[in-house]
């Protein structure tokens, strides 16, 4: 446990390093927020309706940036090849390094998410709603995101390959987190279902994410 929670420290510190990518995936989800508005114009309803979307569709781009960090120097400094050998399962590392990868990418925007609700006149049940979705699906994004990191580990260029490898695969969580908000909302659509298929996304990420990464990495080391 002791070297789990070590990676997973590694993990947060790396990120909020020069070039780490956290810093900048927080920068690019509040620019994309903030300049939302611009181009909608004056119409607060239509900006009320659209802003869980936005918020989502801004976490999900923002935590695409870092991917091509996450298995990069483990792969340059035999890392990889040293946890291969010493036969400590592969698919744990992977799951602390998307944890480490969540908690500084991810935990910072979900935090700040609610206060840019308010620049997309969300009100305070739509707040809550977009808060409690984020929290329960952004860590399958992460995990989900490991996975395309773990592939393009090592390669030129991977982050924009890793981005489109993910993209598809998010597009569900997208969806449901959508949805649960909407839900909230809007009386007769439900809340519950879509975020229990939420939840359910995260824990199915959390088991076979880890899985298939360990495995593309496995697969770039042959």
């Amino acid at each position: 446990m002791s070297a789990f929670s070590a990676i997973i420290g590694q993990t947060v510190k790396a990120s909020f390093r020069a070039g780490g990518g956290a810093l900048t995936g927080l920068l690019f989800f509040l620019t994309v927020v903030t300049v939302f508005p611009f181009g909608v114009g004056p119409d607060l309803n239509l900006l009320a309706r659209i802003g869980p979307a936005v918020l989502w569709i801004g976490v999900l781009l923002s935590l695409l940036l870092g991917l091509d960090r996450l298995f990069g120097q483990d792969r340059e400094d035999g890392a990889l090849e040293l946890i291969m050998v010493s036969g400590e399962p592969l698919a744990l590392f992977v799951f602390a390094r998307a944890a480490g990868y969540w908690l500084a990418h991810g935990l910072p925007i979900v935090v700040v998410a609610p206060i840019l609700g308010l620049i997309l006149n969300l009100d305070a049940v739509s707040l809550a709603a977009v808060t409690a979705t984020l929290v329960v699906g952004s860590p399958a994004l992460a995990m989900i995101g490991a996975v395309g990191g773990a592939l393009t580990a090592g390669l030129a260029r991977g982050g924009m390959l890793a981005a489109i490898l993910v993209l598809p695969l998010s597009i569900p969580v997208l969806i449901f987190g959508v949805a649960a908000v909407n839900g909230a909302i809007a009386d007769p659509d439900p809340f519950l279902a879509p975020f229990l298929i939420l939840c359910a996304f995260t824990m199915f990420s959390a088991v076979l994410a880890p899985i298939a990464g360990a495995a593309a990495l496995r697969l770039g080391l042959d």
